[in-house]
């Protein structure tokens, strides 16, 4: 009788477990385009991590229809809980999903393939990955290195290529880590904003590496993706793609949620909340602004900050300053704090125990003032990060620490523009936040009827952490049917 009830149970826990991945999942189909959402999650989920693993990822990292697209995230912005945002999308034909990176700070969009042999088999977030096969896809198409996409990988004809020969591309980070492949066109599956709260899945043909050689961090299982989504503004970057193809507008927004996991990633035009604006420096690699000032306080840091390039990368975990803007920072903000032991761990971070009950009234804000009046707040909650064994540790970085070349960057990455709405306007070239409740909704415009879309926050790390979960569970009864009949 024990032995017929729990192969019910496992029966029954199958059942609910194949339901339960069916279940609010949208039909295939070919869209004419528009916007979107993606949903986004931030890359270590709700787990805990080293100091050092936070800076290695660091350096690892440096007449139209249109309407939204939604991209789901997953992830979360804290130093101590996550590394990176990542979103789920779809692939080939018949599309299968995978869990890769999202990156302003890049533009290749890339999933490691089948010919791969030292990919990562399993991650450490709690989500499958899984290897692309362009050669069971009939919609997949190779890319030749004398066409216009690699042409523009390398900036002029590729030398010595031969016809029908592989458009190849090897990727170095500053970390030694590597990534090489070849490229292919195929399809890329999203959710396309159809109404408030509503999306439909629709589709649109992208050109993305296959990797099949990664190296360093990009080979373990807990840097493990299935590849990074670039958002570049270069013309290679998927936002480029679709908008060369006539079927978003180039202009996308992202709000991560560093406080629930999760948030939003959606391309097209939002309408509410407005954004005040910055220029975007023009000719640049990365999304560069111009920085006039830096405040701790009230006091102005008064070296000359608009010397420096300031870029601002949601790939990017803290964030970073020159050695003379570095120092000045940390003296300003412990000023007046003569009784804090601050030590330096992990031969990199300052940080001491603090005994008060509100750091915002202890310590000062850090506010950075670039052109157009935008101002940008870090308060004293988002800059000293709590770790269990170390006490407050202080997320400003010295840029020396980084790879070589960034030396003299000031980088702002999640630690500034969590839980911000932060929008991207390539069309005009504007860069453009505020504050916002990234576990809330914005409002999408659609270009054909003018109408405003809802669009809300999701947090796929829940997703992940609840498929971790069942299999556990189904691991366990598994366990007891075998501990009973044997």
């Amino acid at each position: 009788m024990a032995v017929r009830v729990v192969v019910m149970l496992i029966s029954l826990y199958i059942s609910l477990f194949v339901i339960s991945g069916v279940v609010g999942r949208g039909g295939d189909g070919v869209g004419s385009g528009g916007s979107g959402i993606f949903k986004v999650q931030h890359k270590f989920g709700r787990q805990k991590r080293s100091l050092s693993a936070i800076k290695e990822h660091d350096s690892v990292r440096h007449g139209r229809n249109l309407a939204g697209i939604d991209l789901p995230l997953g992830g979360n912005g804290s130093p101590t809980d996550t590394g990176l945002y990542y979103t789920k999308i779809g692939l080939g034909s018949p599309s299968s999903d995978y869990y890769v990176h999202i990156d302003t700070g890049s533009d290749i969009f890339w999933v490691n393939c089948v010919e791969c042999t030292n990919c990562p088999k399993k991650s450490d977030l709690g989500i499958k990955l899984q290897l692309f096969n362009p050669h069971t896809s009939p919609t997949a198409k190779m890319i030749g290195c004398d066409q216009d996409f690699c042409e523009a990988i390398t900036e002029g004809p590729v030398p010595n290529c031969v016809a029908g020969a592989r458009c190849q591309y090897t990727l170095s980070y500053g970390d030694g880590s590597a990534n090489a492949g070849y490229f292919v066109q195929d399809l890329v599956k999203y959710d396309q904003v159809t109404g408030n709260l509503q999306t439909k899945s629709t589709n649109a043909s992208v050109i993305f590496g296959c990797g099949i050689s990664p190296s360093g961090n990009l080979a373990e299982s807990q840097m493990a993706t299935s590849g990074i989504l670039g958002f570049g503004q270069s013309s290679t970057s998927m936002i480029s793609q679709l908008a060369s193809a006539k079927l978003v507008r180039k202009v996308f927004a992202h709000c991560l949620d560093s406080k629930n996991g999760g948030g939003i990633f959606a391309i097209g035009d939002v309408a509410q909340p407005r954004v005040k604006t910055t220029p975007l420096l023009p000719n640049q690699t990365h999304y560069n602004v111009n920085l006039e000032t830096i405040k701790v306080g009230k006091d102005n840091i008064t070296t000359d900050v608009k010397e420096k390039k300031t870029i601002v990368d949601s790939g990017t975990t803290l964030a970073y300053l020159p050695k003379n803007l570095y120092d000045p920072l940390i003296s300003k903000i412990l000023a007046g704090h003569s009784d804090l032991q601050v030590r330096t761990q992990e031969r990199q971070y300052l940080c001491f125990q603090y005994q008060g009950s509100n750091v915002d009234n202890d310590f000062p804000a850090v506010t950075f003032q670039f052109e157009n009046s935008l101002s940008l707040v870090v308060f004293p909650h988002e800059y000293l990060f709590e770790v269990q064994e170390y006490g407050r540790c202080i997320g400003w970085q010295n840029s020396d620490t980084l790879s070589k070349g960034t030396n003299d960057m000031i980088i702002l990455g999640d630690l500034v523009i969590s839980n911000k709405l932060v929008v991207y306007d390539l069309e005009n070239q504007t860069l453009g936040w505020t504050d916002y409740n990234c576990s809330s909704s914005i409002m999408l415009r659609d270009d054909k009827s003018g109408s405003l879309f809802q669009v809300a926050a999701k947090d796929i790390s829940s997703d992940a952490t609840l498929f971790t979960e069942r299999a556990a569970t189904l691991a366990l009864i598994i366990f007891m049917f075998l501990t009973l009949i044997l």
